[in-house]
């Protein structure tokens, strides 16, 4: 499919004559940058390498541009030459003390201007390898391509065309070079040889890794109670229509058409096992279905994510106390809120001050330990714009005014969850994010922001009031390439929709693929894979 073959290797040099004995100079490392001064080859040399001289031509030159491990030669075709007709007599003139060729001596005079600009590029690139990881991506280059950069690609690691060195043997399929390159060895199968002799490659049973990783326990007619997605305050029994990566469908118990959905993650906290509600004093919608349609049974209790153990006999969280927490319902804002409820196990009942319904129907549930709670003077602190309650005038907002003037108390600080994962985000990383408002669709998205453990995640061309305040943690947030290798279809920026959209409704009505011949980096194989509908 590449027009190549699957391999690894740790080296980039050429194969050398095999009359080679010299102990060989140990190779720099791969990430070390490339230059070309006036033709010749060039890594940043590490101060050791020094010079060396061409045991074939003479020419004198910075050994880390010579070729063959033990840097004998300036070229290949000194090195091929070495082991001609002509090797004699080469080497001894050489011998003889005639003096190198004109080329040679230039060459002598490149060391400190290649030392410098390798030195800045090399710095660059030390500055730039965070942006270079790609989830599950992989940049590759085909064998034999060397320094040439012209044809490198991108490609998911876990895909199907990936394979580790040996697969073609024992498959039986040929192992052949790109068309573009088979001119350049006349031995083909010697240079596969001694360049994949020893090579790192993918251990033999990758494949079969990838796969058990993506089997999941939550099967289709399994029954779970989740969050009402009309009324955040309640929950309602659902039945799991399909299992995409991970992502569930559900499907409210009570939809006749089955269209009345919700999409999460199966470890998410919006997901609990059949009687949940009940034991922790939750409200909960009960069905008109007064028992289980056939094949439908309930979800075993333990598929479900654990929350942690909290001791609520000492001091605790009580009803009326003073927060700043998430709004779930405008992801992009952490607003001023107050404890409501509190139930058993930990979970409590908080409302948004100045929006709530009277009747309480707009509280939600976070459990004590949620990273989307946050004590008192949360974003003060960390200079983060808090949302003062609606109606509320005496700005800008006053964490000491406010309780005061509400005769209300914050919540103790030591009760909220402190722990920070090292979880090594960092600003301006890409990744594959769910639009928790609209949860069907993943988007590609940009870390912006890292407060903690907090990230606020920007999909890529929608302006910033559609950002989202996502723990760290969150089952929502995946490497690039996930939507790829589990066949969910992924978002693309929103200028590019706009562009893809309008070919659509071009194509409407027509028997046609657009995306027709799209590579396995643009499409994961479906039809409409841009456009925004249900995966």
């Amino acid at each position: 499919m590449f027009d190549g073959y699957d391999s690894c290797s740790e080296d980039t040099s050429s194969s050398s004559s095999s009359e080679e004995s010299e102990e060989e100079v140990a190779p720099l490392p791969s990430n070390l940058p490339i230059i070309k001064n006036n033709g010749q080859v060039y890594t940043y040399p590490d101060g050791k390498s020094g010079m060396a001289t061409c045991e074939m031509c003479g020419m004198v030159g910075v050994r880390d541009a010579f070729y063959s491990k033990t840097k004998r030669f300036c070229s290949v075709s000194c090195s091929r030459s070495y082991s001609s007709n002509s090797k004699k007599a080469s080497i001894l003139a050489r011998l003889q003390g005639k003096p190198p060729t004109k080329k040679a001596k230039v060459l002598q005079k490149q060391p400190l201007v290649a030392k410098l600009a390798a030195y800045a590029q090399y710095q660059a690139t030390l500055q730039n390898q965070a942006k270079t990881k790609a989830g599950y991506n992989a940049l590759l280059r085909y064998e034999g391509f060397e320094n040439d950069s012209g044809l490198d690609f991108w490609c998911n690691i876990c895909g199907s065309d990936i394979h580790p060195v040996g697969w073609c043997a024992a498959s039986g399929k040929p192992l052949v070079p790109p068309r573009t390159i088979q001119h350049k060895y006349t031995n083909w199968k010697a240079f596969l040889v001694k360049r994949l002799t020893g090579a790192k490659t993918l251990p033999p049973d990758f494949s079969q890794k990838v796969s058990e990783s993506m089997q999941y326990p939550f099967k289709p007619c399994m029954r779970v109670e989740v969050v009402d997605k009309r009324h955040l305050c309640r929950t309602r029994v659902a039945v799991v229509e399909s299992v995409i990566g991970g992502r569930l469908r559900l499907v409210y118990e009570e939809s006749e058409d089955r269209t009345d959905d919700f999409w999460c993650h199966m470890h998410s906290p919006l997901i609990h096992h059949i009687g949940w509600s009940r034991s922790i004093g939750h409200r909960f919608k009960r069905s008109d279905i007064t028992k289980k349609q056939d094949g439908h049974f309930d979800t075993p209790p333990h598929l479900f994510a654990k929350v942690k153990e909290v001791d609520q006999s000492g001091e605790w969280f009580k009803e009326g106390m003073k927060l700043e927490a998430i709004d779930p319902l405008n992801l992009s804002t952490i607003c001023v809120a107050t404890i409501r409820k509190v139930l058993a196990d930990g979970f409590l009942m908080i409302g948004i001050d100045g929006s709530e319904a009277a009747d309480g129907s707009d509280w939600f549930c976070y459990h004590a330990t949620s990273p989307s709670i946050f004590p008192v003077g949360f974003c003060e602190i960390n200079m983060i714009e808090l949302t003062p309650p609606r109606g509320y005038t005496k700005l800008p907002f006053k964490w000491f005014d406010y309780l005061r003037e509400t005769g209300s108390i914050a919540a103790p600080v030591k009760l909220f969850n402190k722990d920070v994962p090292n979880h090594g985000f960092r600003v301006g990383m890409k990744l594959e994010a769910v639009d928790l408002m609209e949860p069907r669709l993943i988007c590609v998205a940009t870390v912006t922001r890292i407060i903690h453990r907090l990230l606020r995640i920007h999909f890529d061309g929608w302006e910033e009031e559609y950002d989202q305040w996502v723990d760290c943690e969150s089952p929502d947030l995946y490497p690039v390439g996930w939507c790829q290798l589990t066949g969910y279809q992924l978002q693309p920026p929103a200028s590019q929709l706009t562009t893809l959209q309008l070919k659509e409704e071009l194509l409407d009505g027509e028997d046609y693929n657009f995306l027709q011949g799209a590579s396995d980096q643009e499409s994961n194989g479906s039809a409409n894979f841009y456009i925004k509908q249900e995966p």
